[in-house]
């Protein structure tokens, strides 16, 4: 059987919760810090994300609280999230909606809460 200790799995886990300080939503999965911008949609400065917890059925997650007010900055239909610092321009992590959403510039946008997680070992 193999074995990862929590500590392990945590330390990736822990840069998002100490720099992910934007959320955007995006037209299309952006690679990098740069292509987030270009496919950026609208933001939340500063989502919640939780502490490190148990993943189940095992390794670790931290979860991205619902987002209720973000603000959207262009017209257009976005299919993905992404996490990013923006303090050190890295791209966190990024994933597809659930469904996509039809955005307007100058409205709001809400997402329901989302995990992120790190599978224990196999």
């Amino acid at each position: 059987m193999s074995f990862l200790n929590s500590l392990v799995l945590d330390t990736g886990l822990a840069v998002i919760v100490a720099n992910a300080n934007r959320l955007h939503i995006c037209s299309s999965e952006p690679a990098d810090y740069a292509a987030t911008l270009t496919a950026s949609l609208g933001t939340k400065n500063t989502p919640t994300i939780s502490a490190i917890a148990a993943r189940a059925p095992s390794g670790r997650k931290v979860t991205v609280s619902a987002i209720a007010n973000g603000a959207v900055s262009a017209n257009g239909n976005a299919s993905h999230w992404a996490l990013v610092d923006t303090v050190n321009l890295r791209l966190l992590a990024a994933k597809a909606l659930d469904a996509v959403l039809a955005v307007n510039n100058g409205d709001t946008f809400t997402l329901p809460a989302f995990d992120i997680g790190i599978p224990g070992p196999a």
